[in-house]
């Protein structure tokens, strides 16, 4: 019987609007829903009932390095002021396996920029310098691969 291990966190590829982007870090994977706690006027019972209410969207940070004369980031942000609709993008990020084929992939709906942050500068440093893209969305799915 073959042994199976967990799929390791560091490969991974995510598909921004029809280009396959490479990025360093994807954090805000968060799938939540909010809690409805209420008690009727009339329950004999000191506690109260929960309930399922609104799904909560975190939002979504990308990191990667950052490239001379890309300036993807900053073009989009600038692109979707005044709500252009049209300018939104559904973003996939797929876990793969050893064999580079997806073993899970989450798909956020209708993203847009809401921050930008460019690397931290220090003369002394032998670091990459890293951008992030901080994306909110109108819902997460896990989808099935």
């Amino acid at each position: 019987m073959a042994q199976e291990y967990p799929v390791p966190r560091f490969h991974f590829q995510v598909d921004w609007g029809g280009a396959k982007l490479s990025f360093t870090e994807v954090t805000g994977l968060v799938m939540e829903r909010e809690k409805i706690e209420y008690r009727h006027s009339d329950s004999k019972d000191f506690n109260k009932i929960s309930m399922p209410g609104m799904v909560k969207n975190n939002n979504i940070t990308l990191k990667r390095g950052k490239f001379e004369s890309d300036f993807d980031f900053n073009t989009w942000l600038e692109e979707i002021a005044n709500e252009r609709v049209d300018k939104r993008r559904d973003v996939t990020i797929r876990l793969l396996n050893e064999k580079h084929n997806p073993v899970a992939a989450w798909t956020a709906i209708r993203c847009f920029p809401v921050k930008i942050s460019a690397s931290d500068l220090k003369s002394d440093a032998n670091e990459i310098a890293v951008e992030s893209i901080e994306l909110a969305h109108e819902g997460l799915k896990l989808m099935k691969v």
